[in-house]
């Protein structure tokens, strides 16, 4: 069996003490997902720690610094699948410095209700929907922060 090409993501709350609000990002390409709504993130490059390549892909994409929380578990070893070839670690995280901009892969920059309804009426991404879902159940179920 082939390992899945590691992506990672983040699911930047505006406090990981108790997350009431999340950013989303909307992709501007492939043309297949423009338009679409998504996890900031990116790929892991070799030598880089899955927690190494997330700072760094928050910084190149968005221009800012992260503190991360903890991990949005999903049901693969690697996290999250995408497709037949990758899968997507995500983590909670918060803006340390900067102020979040569309500078790569992005064109809109949104923050949204974590129990609102407008959250789960975007469209995201297919593979990154189930990964909202377990998100809301994860603040639901804890109070105590990421």
């Amino acid at each position: 069996m082939t390992v899945p090409r590691q992506i990672v993501g983040a699911a930047i709350v505006d406090s990981l003490d108790a997350p009431r609000r999340l950013l989303a990002a909307r992709r501007t390409r492939p043309a297949a997902y423009a338009g679409q709504w998504e996890f900031p993130g990116g790929k892991v490059e070799p030598g880089e720690t899955c927690e190494d390549a997330l700072l760094r892909e928050l910084d190149e994409e968005l221009g800012v610094s992260a503190r991360l929380g903890g991990e949005i578990e999903g049901p693969l070893a690697e996290g999250w699948p995408l497709n037949g070839t990758a899968a997507m670690r995500v983590w909670f995280a918060a803006v340390a410095s900067g102020e979040p901009r569309p500078l790569q892969d992005h064109d809109q920059l949104r923050w949204v209700g974590v129990d609102s309804t407008e959250l789960l009426e975007l469209e995201w991404i297919p593979a990154d929907r189930p990964i909202v879902l377990a998100l809301r159940q994860h603040v639901a179920a804890r109070a105590g922060g990421f």
